[in-house]
């Protein structure tokens, strides 16, 4: 069996109940936890440079490992020198296994114990995405941290099949251990749906493999912020405290500070670019949707006490004409916002649980976004 990666190290440095502040370094640097994780999908954040990311405070990105191989493929990635240097990225960057996008956007044609056969969303291609397939593409996209390939069922999904899914994302996960060559971080990956001893006996699975980080799959796909939170409490306990702990797709910044209370250390979701595409800014006030009529004549910033670029430059009249016009800045500057937003909340969470008052944020946050 594969030995974990010499160039990733986790380092745990403070505590407040079950919340972890921590540090993981990576052969791109190191990233304080808890943290999160801007999406590049097609290594690219939409409507953020590089540059722009570093001066918000990003420390990491994820890239979307299916995308990538489909448009421009690994090959070509490859030879330009890996994802930093085609992107002009210089940080850290965990790319996910492609199998997600597998299952929701692509046509899948079958699953088995082999792998996942589909046709491509781009061309209609018949493909097939193994445990070897993935660990292969990663390692030619150049990752520092790599994911499983794992088998996220649909909510609600029948006992039965979710059984059989925890027994394949095994099988899966140790494949890709055997399959792994480069020095780079691997990730397994815990499934279940939402039944918490199957969640507790993919934990212990995925755990006693020498994975150097352990994700928390399948969450985030409708089951609601309660029912997210009680399996989290059935899955984390059996999680070993030495290596970091990720949180897949999560999401909105209550679930994500509930998630922090659990003892979660990564986070990725496209909801702060995504959302600000559409024009729903995060704010300490809660949520500004710009298309209402009530922002045409007001000159306040989105959020008066948020440093960002965008709060000290310009009004919510003038974000919601960029918004209603269909101007490009307008991505550009909500992104700008949106990101920051979340970015400053991990700020916020590391001190607090430095200084011993995290609940005290975490409380306000669930009170501001919680439906």
């Amino acid at each position: 069996m594969a030995m974990p990666c010499s160039s990733f190290s986790f380092e745990r440095l403070g505590s407040s109940g079950a919340s972890r502040r921590g540090r993981f370094h990576t052969a791109h640097g190191a990233v304080d936890t808890p943290a999160f994780m801007p999406v590049g999908t097609q290594a690219t954040v939409k409507a953020m440079t590089p540059e722009t990311l570093l001066t918000l405070g990003a420390q990491i990105i994820l890239a979307n490992t299916y995308h990538l191989h489909m448009r421009p493929g690994e090959e070509i990635i490859e030879a330009m020198g890996g994802l930093q240097t085609f992107m002009g990225w210089n940080g850290p960057i965990l790319t996910d296994s492609g199998g997600y996008q597998a299952f929701s956007l692509a046509k899948l044609v079958r699953i088995s114990d082999a792998g996942l056969q589909f046709a491509s969303h781009v061309d209609g291609s018949a493909r097939m995405l193994t445990p070897e397939k993935a660990v292969d593409i990663q390692e030619r996209l150049g990752a520092d941290i790599m994911m499983c390939l794992d088998e996220c069922v649909a909510y609600p999904s029948p006992r039965k099949y979710v059984e059989a899914s925890v027994a394949r994302t095994t099988l899966w996960a140790r494949r890709c251990l055997e399959a792994r060559t480069a020095d780079r971080a691997l990730f397994g990956i815990v499934q279940g749906g939402v039944f918490p001893d199957l969640r507790a006996r993919s934990a212990g699975e995925i755990s006693g493999l020498p994975f150097d980080g352990i994700a928390v799959g399948g969450l985030s796909v409708g089951e609601g912020h309660e029912r997210m939170l009680e399996v989290l409490d059935a899955t984390m306990p059996y999680l070993p405290r030495e290596r970091p702990r990720y949180l897949m797709g999560v999401g909105m910044p209550h679930d994500i500070l509930e998630a922090v209370a659990c003892g979660v250390d990564m986070f990725d979701c496209v909801l702060p670019t995504r959302n600000a595409r559409n024009g729903m800014l995060f704010t300490w006030n809660g949520r500004v949707t710009l298309k209402q009529a009530r922002y045409r004549r007001d000159n306040r910033p989105p959020d008066e006490t948020c440093t960002c670029y965008t709060c000290r430059n310009f009004s919510l009249a003038y974000l919601r004409h960029l918004y209603v016009t269909r101007e490009i800045l307008s991505a550009i500057l909500n992104t700008i916002h949106n990101l920051h937003f979340y970015l400053e909340l991990m700020r916020k969470v590391r001190h607090g649980i430095e200084e011993q008052n995290f609940d005290t944020l975490r409380i306000h946050v669930k009170e501001l976004y919680h439906d």
